[in-house]
């Protein structure tokens, strides 16, 4: 297996320059070693460094920022603790969950899951493209326009539809640190979001 601050260094070797960190089981000290690691390599990148699950921890080692699950600290009180300047992102997996977030002020969305990823021990329904499609047309008819990501089994090939249908971009890890060469597929992933939008039919 790939350690985190080596899978890291491939991806922003590629050019990703926005980092999560996801690591379960492990004691605290290991865990903050590990993120440490992680956020040495984001900073030789200049790349921003997201904490999953802990803001104790993102705020011990002044990491940019914090993602929080459903089961994690409440967005507000993660506010609190980490001030104004730290990014907050939240899990979604439906419109409510999407205007929830937003109503407490967190920076970014990550909506999903697109299908099936082993990556997650605990998937939410699985969206599909239609259900992005939907979730995202309830969001411009009420005028939120928080950055949403799409996460949980994203490819490559989705990408294309998925920008258009609306999305700020995908947070990608098995397909980036699955892939033979992680920082050709990291490139591949960033030219893709980065092409002309094309209009999505459902």
């Amino acid at each position: 297996m790939v350690a985190h601050a080596e899978a890291a260094e491939l991806a922003c070797q590629g050019g990703v320059r926005w980092v999560q960190f996801r690591a379960k089981n492990l004691s605290y000290a290991e865990w903050r070693q590990r993120a440490s690691e992680t956020q040495a390599v984001c900073r030789r990148h200049g790349a921003v460094l997201i904490v999953n699950d802990s803001p104790a921890l993102a705020l011990e080692i002044g990491a940019d920022g914090v993602h929080l699950g459903q089961q994690d600290m409440n967005s507000a009180e993660a506010r609190a603790l980490l001030g104004p300047h730290v990014l907050i992102g939240g899990t979604a997996n439906t419109f409510a969950d999407v205007e929830r977030l937003a109503a407490v002020g967190v920076d970014y969305v990550g909506l999903g899951p697109l299908r099936f990823t082993t990556t997650k021990e605990k998937l939410s329904p699985l969206l599909g493209l239609a259900g992005y499609a939907a979730v995202l047309g309830q969001c411009r008819a009420v005028g939120l326009a928080l950055p949403i990501v799409g996460i949980g089994g994203v490819a490559l090939a989705d990408v294309p539809a998925l920008r258009a249908a609306g999305l700020y971009g995908v947070a990608v890890a098995g397909a980036i640190g699955g892939a033979p060469s992680p920082a050709a597929t990291a490139a591949q992933f960033l030219a893709a979001l980065n092409e002309p939008v094309k209009t999505l039919a459902l």
